[in-house]
């Protein structure tokens, strides 16, 4: 086992840990869906659909064009193997993970629960809310009528008190997702969607974290604390250390240094998971979401690939560098720029509405990247794609993909959210209250 890694070593490490080290099916099936969900072992929620739902696009990225509907089915389905839960954000996981999240039920029970909270003060809500559930099982927020929702809306956006109690519930782990209808969650009791087996069965705290840290070492391939902190959103350290010490005297983990990995001036403490690869080259081209494990840590990304990334949602439009919703562009084993997409349905045209190169990209970057944006548009069922002006990269793009049109864009372009429904559930970089779940998550 290796005690020290080059930075590319790291990087080949990291990808193929993700599945980014797998030739792409011919064909992505149930199989090939559960392999790449159990190699990321949660796959994050977001409602931004500029181009794709998020959750969509970690699949898109490791095993190409698949059928979302096939993804819906396995995610949504009744008795669906996985269920959602504040993971690492809000989540898909296995159904049978539900009780390695009690320490994060209880601690929201605490936070959320206590004295002058919001549940304490509308404890009438929450249990006529619980006998709903009960009496006529999963529903939609829009099925379940109360006088109270006439009444002022709270601060999570802006939803009335019937939402709020069922968020609340599901926080705590009386309430389950059981299913959506288009991006609107179904709730229901847990105990009518959670195993009993699972549901009687909850994980000891120290237990939990030791097993999260395990798992989130293997899905990083090599790791900081922080990056395998930050994985589960666990923030308690002395909890993570004694994991990874636990971990390391029983053999899975090994002590590693990692090239430019730093700590100020020293060396940062890293581990290699005993199952983790070094490949000898990471041959791949994938457009990543800012919500892919390879990058959903800004740190990390910036320590992996050099590459310093902020979505810009929520900057003002003339502030912005890249784009609205700019996304990593991987080939091979570094990001070598960044891509904004929107799916323009009305013209069935994919819009790259910015494009820009990283340092040291390969000769053929745009080549491949103009591929992956064909292959892009075909999985989204458009017909076309056209290209802005804006950004380095785009007439290099713009040359090899003479079937593109062009079209003017710029940081000041207004682009909207499109979710589903109105106060969608999950927010760009972040749902409602999630400072306050971060500080919980330990």
């Amino acid at each position: 086992m290796k005690s020290s890694l080059s930075a590319a070593e790291a990087r080949r490490v990291a990808l193929a840990a993700q599945g980014f080290a797998r030739p792409r099916p011919s064909a992505a099936a149930t199989r090939q869906l559960n392999g790449a969900l159990a190699r990321m072992a949660t796959l994050q929620i977001d409602s931004v659909n500029v181009f794709a739902r998020s959750h969509y696009m970690p699949l898109f990225s490791r095993l190409g064009a698949y059928d979302t509907a096939a993804l819906d089915r396995l995610l949504f389905a009744r008795r669906s193997p996985y269920v959602e839960y504040w993971a690492h954000m809000a989540s898909f996981i296995p159904a049978a993970d539900w009780g390695l999240f009690d320490f994060r039920m209880q601690a929201m029970r605490a936070k959320y629960g206590g004295a002058g909270s919001w549940s304490d003060t509308h404890r009438e809500i929450l249990d006529w809310v619980r006998a709903e559930l009960a009496d006529r099982g999963p529903l939609r927020p829009a099925q379940i009528e109360h006088d109270a929702k006439k009444g002022a809306r709270g601060p999570w956006w802006d939803w009335d008190v019937v939402k709020q109690a069922l968020e609340h519930l599901w926080l705590f782990g009386e309430v389950a997702i059981a299913g959506r209808r288009g991006f609107e969650r179904r709730y229901g009791l847990a105990e009518h969607v959670i195993p009993h087996e699972v549901l009687d069965a909850p994980v000891p705290r120290d237990d939990a974290v030791h097993e999260l840290v395990r798992r989130a070492a293997q899905a990083h391939g090599v790791a900081t604390a922080a990056d395998i902190a930050d994985y589960w959103r666990i923030a308690d350290r002395k909890a993570i250390t004694a994991a990874l010490d636990d971990l390391t005297d029983a053999g899975e983990l090994h002590p590693v240094t990692v090239e430019g990995w730093t700590t100020g001036r020293r060396p940062a403490k890293a581990w290699l998971h005993r199952e983790a690869v070094v490949p000898r080259r990471i041959d791949a081209t994938a457009i990543l979401t800012p919500f892919d494990p390879v990058v959903w840590f800004r740190d990390r990304a910036e320590r992996l690939f050099d590459f310093e990334y902020r979505i810009e949602i929520y900057t003002p439009a003339p502030q912005r560098r890249f784009g609205y919703y700019s996304l990593p562009v991987l080939i091979d084993d570094d990001v070598v720029g960044r891509v904004d997409l929107k799916a323009d349905r009305a013209a069935s045209t994919l819009r790259v509405q910015a494009a820009w190169w990283e340092q040291g990209r390969p000769a053929d970057a745009a080549p491949r990247l103009a591929e992956e944006l064909r292959l892009a548009a075909a999985w989204q069922g458009l017909e076309s794609v056209s290209i802005s002006r804006w950004g380095d990269a785009v007439d290099d793009l713009a040359r090899v993909m003479p079937e593109a049109a062009r079209h003017d864009a710029g940081p000041a372009e207004a682009v909207a959210l499109s979710p589903e429904e109105p106060g969608a559930d999950e927010s760009a970089e972040a749902e409602p209250g999630a400072e306050a779940v971060e500080e919980l998550a330990s």
